[in-house]
């Protein structure tokens, strides 16, 4: 006769409890290997902001100890911070990535790009830059750093997004995402963008990177900088930002919230040298990185969703 065994004495595994940040990591990386599974010819967009650096640290953990299995690719205006572009080649060449330029200033010098003079902003100029290389690399998906909570037109964003032959988005045309069942589904010319951080939030970046002690360009920490109020924004004083006629400019202690093109990205106000006091600042913030700082997006909620019409990100 066999004999009875009492259910509440049987030893169970211990269950691993997860915090927000391990939960956010574990559905990054389940997308991103997902992405890789399914797609022939995949891409990372980096421009050595921080959600691109979250993303490669992503990327990186998904696959390790085997090397990132695509390219990166940066859109280049040609009016970056010098300290991004340091820091961009820097990792590259750390982590043997390949990276591909998609390169604004290419396109103005062979006259397929028009600007009205040298320092104009070149933010709009990325979309064709970006679906240029997009096509000529073949690429059929194109990881993106854009989340949900930085404006409205990306709230609207799936997951994994498709895009026409023309590289166009159309917001009322998007697939369903339930229970995280991705369609990745695209004819030969089409491609799928991919937004594996849609989920988090800038002070999830924050706190993640300072979890990971992850290196980011210096510009996003405290620092002294020349600059100029210009409508609102402290801009930098540098070869793409003159300091403007009868403007006086100052030195003051700033940090970047993101970096885009540098003729029209401002910084803020800070004393935030350390990741603990970067935290500090964003908890209480309560206004997104780029209704702050770039002069593109503050003035018009309608100007991305435009843009990502179009192509951009």
């Amino acid at each position: 006769m066999g004999t009875l065994i009492d259910e509440t004495t049987k030893v169970r595994p211990a269950a691993v409890e997860l915090d927000d940040l391990d939960t956010l990591e574990a559905e990054s990386m389940f997308i991103i290997r997902e992405v890789v599974a399914e797609f022939e010819h995949p891409v990372m967009l980096f421009s050595g902001g921080k959600d691109s650096v979250l993303m490669l640290q992503l990327a990186r953990k998904a696959f390790a100890p085997a090397p990132v299995p695509f390219p990166i690719m940066h859109v280049d205006t040609g009016h970056n911070f010098r300290e991004v572009i340091e820091f961009r080649d820097k990792v590259v060449a750390e982590y043997g990535l390949r990276l591909e330029v998609a390169s604004v200033q290419e396109l103005i010098d062979q006259g397929i790009i028009k600007v009205d003079h040298e320092l104009e902003s070149r933010n709009r100029h990325q979309t064709r830059a970006l679906l240029d290389a997009i096509k000529d690399g073949g690429f059929d998906a194109v990881f993106g750093g854009g989340r949900r909570d930085e404006d409205k037109a990306r709230a609207k964003e799936r997951i994994l997004s498709f895009r026409d032959k023309f590289g166009q988005w159309d917001p009322k045309n998007q697939r369903p995402e339930l229970w995280h069942l991705y369609n990745g589904r695209h004819r030969k010319g089409e491609h799928i963008r991919v937004f594996p951080i849609s989920d988090w939030t800038e002070l999830d970046v924050w706190r993640y990177l300072a979890r990971e002690q992850i290196e980011l360009p210096p510009i996003y920490f405290a620092h002294e900088r020349e600059v100029v109020d210009n409508e609102g924004l402290l801009m930098a004083v540098n070869e793409y930002f003159p300091l403007p006629e009868g403007a006086e400019s100052k030195m003051e202690m700033v940090r970047y919230r993101t970096v885009g093109d540098a003729t029209l990205t401002g910084a803020v106000p800070s004393q935030a040298t350390t990741y603990e006091l970067v935290i500090e600042e964003t908890s209480v913030s309560r206004i997104t990185e780029r209704g702050a700082t770039r002069g593109d997006d503050r003035f018009s909620e309608a100007a991305m969703e435009d843009r990502k019409r179009e192509g951009y990100f």
